[in-house]
């Protein structure tokens, strides 16, 4: 017998069907083919260079090289995060007598080059921040009026990835000409590096963006504000996401990612099953995958989450479908994502922040029309593993949704 919530729920869920097809190939630097992943220091450790007082969570070498330390150790880099990431603050205050970026003498006293070298022994890429604008967003100095020259540094210090942030630029024109040239040098110098840009969360502000022209200059790009270890921030990263689906979702694919910013799994302001929440929708999004944590500190529980493969799967699927949101019914969203060889993912998040947990009807109905089956296999991911078995057309399956939390599955 079906739980009593279904029988009110069908009529509304049956009025949600939505179809995206896969549209720009994006950036043709041969880069990014599925979201980037790996870990970035600003939403944990943001700007802190006091290394008197806080030793241990000063932006320094040490900080980097003992995460890339563990992420080898630890299962990290086998679970698929290369990437480490220097984010703002580690520059020095001026540029050196040539004009070059140089990093801060007593917090990286033997340079970057030095660092990057350290991480590509241990099998990980680096990654590192720059601004188009003037100055960074903490006042360091700059890449405008010095693109070319910086890209060059970055290629000779082993970078490979550059995350060029949108503070300190004039005029729009100044913002997007910025952009557009970063990546042109970039590609010149001949090294693989993935371009993470900001421009459409700066000129968003000014301007209707043009998503076919970012895709053909950046590998990711942002495009709402800074993620906060809440969930209320995750929750508004979700919902600007959804409501702007129509111009985002054809957008990504190989080589050109929407970025809805950190995960923040292991930190402070996230209960466990907001956690799920959040793996489960960046998995679903194809949304580059960068944690912002403190490694040498964080649960068993969220590192299995973080490290789940059946999870990471979704998100580094080869078809490159960003995922979205399909319906919402009494405070449940239902999101979606195609995947290679005609399977699916599905997310079922229950938004209802009191009560207990309550039951959500998956009909095979309202789902993508080219799922390769009439009669699929559904296995939930999360929040715990389970094997529903085959599952058609004629019954609805009733899943039992946590309150803030989600219910991760795959249909083949």
């Amino acid at each position: 017998m079906e739980p009593p919530v279904l029988k009110h729920l069908l009529p509304a869920i049956i009025l949600g069907f939505v179809t995206y097809p896969p549209e720009v190939p994006g950036l043709k630097n041969g880069l990014a083919l599925t979201p980037p992943m790996g870990w970035l220091h600003w939403q944990r450790f943001m700007c802190q260079t006091d290394c008197k007082n806080y030793p241990t969570s000063c932006i320094n070498d040490q900080l980097f090289m003992q995460m890339a330390d563990i992420m080898v150790s630890n299962g990290w880099l086998k679970a698929g995060y290369k990437y480490l990431c220097i984010d703002d603050c580690w520059l020095a205050p001026q540029r050196d007598k040539n004009n070059r970026l140089q990093a801060d003498p007593d917090r990286f006293p033997g340079g970057i080059k030095k660092l990057a070298d350290y991480l590509h022994d241990r099998g990980l890429l680096f990654g590192i921040y720059q601004d188009v604008g003037t100055k960074t967003c903490a006042g360091y100095p700059g890449s405008q009026d010095f693109y070319e020259l910086d890209a060059q540094t970055f290629a000779d210090w082993g970078v490979d990835l550059l995350k060029f942030d949108g503070c300190n630029c004039g005029t729009l024109e100044e913002l997007e000409d910025g952009y557009r040239r970063m990546s042109i040098a970039l590609n010149r110098t001949g090294r693989n590096i993935v371009y993470s840009c900001e421009w459409p969360l700066y000129a968003r502000r000014e301007t209707q963006v043009n998503y076919t022209e970012v895709a053909e200059y950046c590998n990711s790009w942002r495009n709402f504000d800074d993620i906060a270890d809440s969930w209320s921030s995750v929750k508004t990263i979700m919902d600007f996401t959804a409501a702007f689906q129509d111009r985002l979702v054809p957008a990504a694919g190989p080589g050109a990612w929407n970025d809805p910013d950190m995960l923040v799994i292991g930190n402070f302001g996230l209960s466990w099953n907001q956690q799920v929440t959040q793996m489960a929708l960046w998995a679903i999004m194809a949304a580059p995958l960068l944690m912002s944590n403190d490694l040498r500190d964080i649960s068993l529980e969220s590192t299995a989450l973080l490290q789940n493969q059946e999870v990471i799967a979704i998100n580094q699927d080869p078809l490159g479908v960003q995922g979205y949101r399909l319906l919402m019914a009494e405070s449940f969203e239902l999101w979606e994502k195609p995947l290679d060889g005609g399977s699916l993912a599905i997310s079922v998040t229950n938004r209802q922040e009191i009560g207990g947990p309550r039951y959500f009807p998956l009909l095979r109905a309202v789902l993508w029309k080219g799922l390769a089956c009439d009669t699929c296999y559904v296995t939930q991911l999360l929040p715990t593993r389970f094997e529903y078995g085959y599952f058609n057309s004629s019954r609805a399956l009733p899943l039992l949704v946590n309150p803030s939390g989600t219910v991760l599955l795959r249909l083949e």
